[in-house]
């Protein structure tokens, strides 16, 4: 299998629990919900209740009904994003987005809604003094990462959620990155909207994700994806009522069963405890390759505000050939490119090239962790 550093992408290996419950719901329920009058279907139902529950209470939000599956965060946030935005719109987003977010904002740039980055930092920072020179009066959002996917630098959410507060915005907050990695507590952050993915911090299946969204928000926002729900099916409009609202068609359930099994892990483990774990590692990582000459680090070279995850650049090589050097003679698994964040990497100083990422999991090993050292400090002298 070789040393996997791609965490950022994918958490790998998942516990073993994990795929264990995709097996058994596929081998021994294997039932849809909303439509069967069985007890396997009732069972079902029962898991994917509980599953909301656990995500309710990971994210400190009070109504389980409003947690929305979806088959991936990107999902999430395009249907958030353009069920919410109307022409004429504003929204502001940090400068260090992803393209899930970029990408929707930009389609919608036919249809009149228009956006402002909010400025960061080299280090990925948001200069949080910049943000209320931004707001307009047509402004309705803020949409933003809550930690870098290229870097990992951490967004300081609260203050945001002070300031959409304070000036009666939305804020939507992508967790692709924090969840299951840091404490997100929607009431005390003021987050209007929480789009997750399962297959990262997370530890579920790919194909998992979704959004918890506030009522007064989901009553405003259109229903981008419409079909059967197994509820009020007498009549052929869309139910108002969530989750139906935007959850239509036959779910991900092994996935969802894949995805309580490793909520229950969570709870049992602590997030605090893997983090902790993770950043161990990650500051081994830093250490070992300070004062390499060809090696830099982009973004925050410390581990104080800052996920698991560390791009670095090659000065002596090709990024993509220091990627495949270090699969290829030292079993090493990296991403390299631009990481789907064009602006993020402009904002750090590393476009066009992009970056080596190398993101760190709690089931990597110091051996790992010293073998990737060692492969960058024979890279660097080449």
């Amino acid at each position: 299998m070789g040393i996997y550093l791609d965490n950022a992408s994918t958490t790998f290996p998942k516990p073993d629990r994990v795929p264990e419950a995709v097996y058994n719901f596929m081998k021994q329920l294997g039932s849809n919900i909303n439509r069967g009058t069985y007890s396997s279907a009732y069972d079902t139902e029962d898991k994917v209740f509980e599953t909301r529950e656990m995500l309710c209470r990971l994210f400190n939000f009070k109504d389980c009904k409003n947690v929305i599956f979806t088959q991936n965060i990107t999902m999430s946030l395009n249907m958030v994003i353009k069920g919410l935005l109307k022409k004429g719109d504003h929204v502001l987003v940090s400068a260090m987005e992803h393209n899930a977010v970029m990408r929707p904002l930009t389609q919608l740039l036919s249809e009149g809604i228009s956006f402002d980055r909010m400025p960061c930092n080299e280090e990925g920072e948001l200069i949080t003094d910049e943000i209320e020179k931004l707001i307009m009066p047509e402004t309705k959002a803020v949409v933003m990462t809550h930690a870098s996917n290229v870097c990992g630098t951490v967004m300081p959410v609260k203050e945001v959620g002070a300031i959409c507060k304070k000036h009666g915005l939305i804020f939507v907050l992508d967790a692709a990155q924090s969840a299951g990695v840091f404490k997100i507590d929607m009431e005390d952050m003021n987050i209007d909207v929480l789009c997750f993915t399962g297959h990262k911090g997370l530890l579920g299946p790919q194909g998992t994700g979704g959004f918890i969204v506030r009522d007064e928000i989901a009553e405003k926002m259109t229903a981008l994806i419409s079909g059967g729900t197994g509820s009020i099916s007498h009549t052929e409009e869309v139910p108002e009522f969530l989750p139906d609202k935007f959850e239509h068609g036959t779910m991900n359930l092994p996935g969802i069963m894949g995805l309580h099994a490793a909520l229950t892990y969570l709870e049992e483990k602590g997030i605090e405890n893997i983090h902790k774990r993770e950043m161990e590692l990650t500051e081994r990582f830093i250490k070992g390759i300070e004062g390499l000459e060809n090696i830099k680090i982009a973004g925050k070279k410390g581990i104080e505000g800052r996920t698991s995850v560390v791009s670095v650049t090659t000065k002596n090589m090709d990024n993509a050939q220091a990627a495949f050097i270090l699969e290829d003679e030292f079993d090493i698994q990296t991403r390299v490119g631009l990481h789907c964040a064009p602006n993020a990497h402009k904002t750090l100083g590393t476009y066009p090239a992009g970056t080596i990422r190398f993101s760190f999991g709690q089931f990597n090993t110091e051996e790992e962790v010293d073998h990737a050292i060692k492969a960058l400090k024979e890279i660097n002298s080449r």
